[in-house]
């Protein structure tokens, strides 16, 4: 069984415990019980594929900080000291940070410093833009990270 395999039935498994109890109070009459029971599991079941994403985004521009000989590269653990580190692997000005809080300008932002952080990483430019696309945006730091 590799790795993958184990953190799937791991999630697996802690989803079904956060989950179990409440299976009861849905057999009940008593609605706002069940309610609030389901509620509370599904906000288990969410805050812990954000805090997975979350580690999974860290460990992986961590990784391209390590790569790119970067210094400071804990900063990737950091909530808006992470888009400093991003930027000093893309070679940007600091001040480009005030360009990140623009609603639309950070969307145009983002894609052109994760395109200088794959070239930082010798792959081709093109795979910041895909950045933009809902799944690709989750597999391309990995890849950044972890190919050669």
């Amino acid at each position: 069984m590799n790795a993958r395999t184990s953190v799937v039935y791991g999630l697996s498994l802690i989803a079904l415990l956060v989950l179990l109890p409440f299976g009861r109070a849905l057999a009940q009459d008593n609605d706002s019980l069940a309610a609030a029971g389901l509620g509370a599991g599904l906000l288990m079941f969410f805050l812990l594929f954000a805090a997975a994403g979350y580690i999974y985004m860290a460990l992986a521009l961590q990784t391209i900080a390590n790569k790119t000989n970067t210094e400071n590269s804990w900063l990737a653990w950091i909530p808006i000291a992470n888009i400093i580190l991003m930027l000093n692997i893309a070679k940007k000005p600091i001040w480009w940070i005030i360009l990140f809080l623009i609603p639309i300008a950070n969307i145009v932002v983002i894609v052109i410093v994760w395109m200088a952080i794959a070239e930082a990483r010798r792959k081709p430019s093109w795979w910041g833009i895909l950045f933009i696309v809902p799944v690709a945006n989750l597999v391309v730091p990995g890849v950044l990270a972890w190919s050669d």
